[in-house]
C-alpha cells in the first residue's frame, strides 16, 4: 500500500460510556488496527441507541479506509448497533459475517446470535464485532485473512487474489 490507511472504532456499550465498566474491546481493535497498518484514532464509547448512529455517521465522515464497531450485536432491548449501522452502508457483505458467526459457533454456540452487519459505506469498510473480548478476537481472526484485499478493492485495484 502506497499511503497509510486510515481506522476509525466506535464501541457501543452503555456501561463503558458512563464510566462503570472499562472498555477492553476498544484497544484491542486500534491494537489489531495498529498492527495491520492502520493509523488509528482513539476508540468513541458511546451508549447503546442513538449515539451509536451519531458516532458512525461522524467517524464516516473523516474517510477512514475501515470503521469497525463493537457491542451492541445481540438480542437485548438495547442492542441497536445493526440497525444504527444499517442506514449508512452502500453495499453489503454477508459472507464476512457468515464467517464470523461459524468460526465463532465452534466454541461459543451463542456466536450464531450475533446480528452484526458487514458492508461498505461508499469506499469504508464497516464490521460490526460482537460486544465481548472473546467475540472481537474471534472475528479479527476471521478479518484477518481480508483486510488488505478488501481496501485495496475498495481503493480501486482490481487484482484478484
Amino acid at each position: 500500500m502506497s499511503a497509510l490507511r486510515t481506522a476509525a472504532v466506535v464501541i457501543a456499550s452503555t456501561r463503558a460510556a458512563a464510566g462503570t465498566y472499562e472498555d477492553e474491546c476498544g484497544p484491542a481493535i486500534a491494537d489489531w488496527l495498529y498492527r495491520h497498518g492502520f493509523a488509528v484514532a482513539d476508540a468513541v464509547v458511546v451508549p447503546d441507541g442513538d449515539a451509536v448512529g451519531a458516532a458512525i455517521g461522524a467517524a464516516l465522515e473523516t474517510r477512514p479506509a475501515v470503521l469497525l464497531t463493537s457491542g451492541g450485536t445481540g438480542l437485548s432491548p438495547d442492542d441497536a448497533t445493526p440497525e444504527q449501522t444499517a442506514p449508512y452502508l452502500t453495499r453489503s457483505l454477508p459472507g464476512i459475517m457468515e464467517a464470523m458467526r461459524r468460526a465463532g459457533a465452534a466454541t461459543v454456540p451463542t456466536a450464531a446470535l450475533s446480528r452484526g452487519l458487514a458492508g461498505t459505506a461508499g469506499s469504508t469498510f464497516v464490521l460490526n464485532l460482537p460486544g465481548s473480548p472473546g467475540g472481537v478476537r474471534d472475528g479479527l481472526d476471521v478479518l484477518a485473512p481480508l483486510i488488505d484485499h478488501i481496501c485495496a478493492q475498495l481503493e480501486g485495484h482490481h487484482d484478484h487474489r
